[in-house]
């Protein structure tokens, strides 16, 4: 995300976010559906709905940080009328913008947003940055999973499609094989290599078993020669695209292990579950 839209969003839900005593903060939802792209209140109030689920599974009271009003809202020159609303935490906001699709920028950037408690624009891509990492991780690991459930369709077992992913790193890396690699990035052996790799590399690798999938099943391929030959050749034309921008995958350092990263980023989550609205205070 650039940097200016991240400014822009900043803006946008700085606007919308509400205090009822000078530090109890909170959000209408009504104001959140429309920054969310939200047209239809129904809609939104389903996802309301599924946030409340994920707030009671995490052991938190749905009533501490969902809060029924009601309010009143112009509809023309000196006429109001009254409307539902809900009075939402910071807690319950994230879990609402974790229901939504975070290829939206603002769907991602609120899920960001929400999970820290400063907005300092520095802060928001620091966390943004690790977000999408560990997201495009996740998206790896479920292309892998229909890649491996496809091949075994087609006569290849799990040791064949180990095979053919290690042959795909040799083609993606440049010649240097998934255990080469590891042994130039310090990674354990028993570790997963796309652990450490920057996004760029596990977005590539990504899209190369994303076409490997598709070309498997349109010309129907089967076995584990012809299939290995598409993976590696996938690989290289994604090497070469990168090449041509100046990026060389093997030559790009290891970064911040991501199952730490993962467990930092549930622990901050969990935190925001301790941050209640005070309904005394905005409720009553």
């Amino acid at each position: 995300m650039k940097k200016e839209d991240i400014k822009k969003f900043t803006e946008l839900f700085d606007k919308i976010r509400q205090e009822s005593d000078g530090e109890t903060e909170f959000w209408y939802a009504r104001d959140l559906q429309k920054t969310l792209g939200y047209e239809d209140w129904r809609n939104f109030l389903a996802v309301v709905g599924k946030a409340k689920l994920a707030c009671e599974a995490s052991k938190y009271e749905v009533s501490d940080h969902f809060v029924e009003v009601n309010k009143m809202v112009a509809i023309g020159l000196n006429t109001e009328r009254s409307v539902d609303d809900i009075m939402m935490s910071r807690y319950a906001c994230y879990l609402i913008a974790q229901n939504g699709d975070p290829k939206k920028d603002e769907i991602a950037f609120a899920q960001t947003y929400f999970a820290i408690q400063t907005r300092k624009q520095e802060l928001l891509e620091e966390r943004l940055a690790l977000q999408e990492r560990l997201t495009a991780r996740k998206k790896l690991t479920k292309t892998e999973k229909e890649l491996s459930g496809n091949l075994y369709q087609r006569g290849v077992d799990d040791q064949g499609f180990a095979r053919i992913r290690a042959k795909g790193d040799t083609a993606l890396f440049g010649g240097f094989n998934t255990s080469e690699m590891k042994d130039r990035l310090g990674i354990t052996s028993s570790r997963a290599l796309a652990d450490f790799l920057p996004t760029i590399t596990i977005k590539a690798k990504d899209f190369a078993a994303e076409i490997t999938n598709f070309n498997t099943k349109k010309e129907g391929m089967f076995g584990e020669t012809k299939i290995s030959n598409e993976h590696i050749k996938n690989n290289k034309e994604v090497r070469q695209t990168l090449i041509r921008t100046g990026i060389y995958p093997e030559k790009l350092p290891a970064e911040t292990d991501l199952k730490k990263i993962e467990r930092k980023l549930t622990s901050e989550n969990k935190k925001l579950g301790k941050n209640k609205v005070k309904k005394t205070k905005l409720g009553g």
